[in-house]
């Protein structure tokens, strides 16, 4: 037996790095077409691994946000710093930053890339007067910066300030609160021991607020896993995030359910995440719980319209394909693919006694069957993205 453990596991790192190869091709191929096939990305920036390098995420994100990166200008407009309302408060939050940038990184190319974070923040608000900073925002800034450099940085974190963050952006937190109230919707619907606990210990969901508004770049301390779900993220729909949130909390099932039934117990508990999680699986979850609990289904009991609302100008080319059929298909593929028998418990609603390591073989296997269900998704469908289309 040892033997062929031995021999199983020799060939493991073998086919990582031939599905890496083989992942890499079909990203160059995709990238080659004309039209680019943004569909096939949005399948790459979704299944295992992501999108790889940030060498191919600097041609991929633009795609994914349908930013044509020959527009971009190459000098952008010298920004206003002493004027501008935000620059002291943006100046503190960047000088705060420094765990954001690489560990060992020479402190004169730190404090110019903070000198370009700085800009980035600035020209964007400059230019968008509608928008409002928010603390945190420089957490987002800085991942597109340190991948794309300050250029393609710059126009992407636009593009996303003005669609993705817009809620964020508002004067009030209004819109942030009610993208929050989708959390606890997805929980109970998966878990309703769970949300019961949390209900009766009056917990709330300020502790997600920073998971949210910074896409976890604020809380993840391993920046491969910040660009992971960036990867993801961009992949999908604008309010994948808060199900992404839902999942590390059902993950954590057994910490909730152990903890002192007390709103200050369990908020410290909450807003501490690991940092050893199970990034792939859960990924595959989440985007599970999307397709099987949709915003609209959810949108009653978080009450008022959010992210999605502000999509209504963001209409894509009919190259690409709407996020949620990606997610879709992938799920009906993996029902497909799966042994009768396990079907209905890979992707069934979690059991409230179901335990961790039940869990985790679960999402292991929607992780394996993963990359071969999304092989499927080949068509492209225009995404104009408004509250009645999205899912219909």
């Amino acid at each position: 037996p040892s033997i062929r453990r031995t021999r199983a596991e020799g060939h493991q790192p073998q086919d990582a790095e031939s599905r890496r190869k083989r992942k890499m091709v079909e990203i160059t191929q995709a990238l080659s077409m004309t039209p680019v096939d943004v569909a096939a990305l949005r399948r790459m920036a979704i299944s295992e691994g992501g999108l790889l390098t940030d060498e191919i995420r600097c041609q991929v994100w633009p795609r994914l946000l349908n930013v044509p990166v020959e527009c971009i200008p190459e000098k952008l407009d010298k920004v206003e710093r002493e004027n501008n309302k935000d620059y002291n408060q943006v100046l503190l939050d960047v000088q705060r930053s420094l765990r954001r940038f690489p560990p060992g990184m020479p402190d004169e190319q730190r404090e110019g890339l903070q000198e370009e974070l700085i800009d980035i923040i600035l020209w964007v608000l400059q230019k968008n007067p509608q928008l409002h900073y928010y603390q945190g925002y420089h957490d987002i800034v800085v991942t597109f910066l340190l991948v794309l450099g300050e250029r393609l940085a710059t126009a992407l974190v636009e593009k996303l300030s003005t669609h993705h963050l817009r809620d964020f952006m508002d004067p009030t937190m209004d819109n942030t609160k009610h993208i929050l109230n989708y959390l606890m919707p997805i929980i109970e619907r998966v878990n309703p021991e769970v949300y019961d606990f949390m209900q009766q210990a009056e917990v709330g969901t300020i502790f997600a607020l920073s998971w949210l508004i910074t896409w976890f770049g604020h809380v993840l301390s391993d920046f491969r896993h910040v660009v992971r779900l960036y990867d993801f993220f961009l992949a999908c729909h604008p309010l994948m995030p808060i199900y992404f949130a839902a999942v590390i909390v059902l993950y954590r099932e057994e910490e909730v359910l152990d903890c002192e039934c007390d709103m200050a117990m369990m908020h410290h508990l909450l807003s501490q995440i690991p940092q050893d999680l199970p990034y792939e699986t859960l990924i595959s979850r989440a985007g599970d719980l999307f397709v099987q609990f949709p915003p609209s289904e959810l949108a009653k009991e978080a009450t008022q319209q959010t992210a999605a609302s502000t999509f209504k100008d963001f209409e894509l080319a009919s190259a690409q394909q709407r996020p949620d059929t990606v997610l879709r298909r992938r799920r009906k593929e993996q029902q497909q693919a799966a042994p009768v028998e396990t079907r209905t418990g890979t992707l069934a609603v979690v059991r409230p006694t179901a335990r961790r390591f039940v869990r985790l073989a679960v999402m292991g296997l929607t992780v394996a069957l993963g990359a071969a269900a999304l092989a499927v998704v080949n068509s492209a469908l225009e995404w104009a993205p408004k509250l009645d289309l999205l899912f219909p």
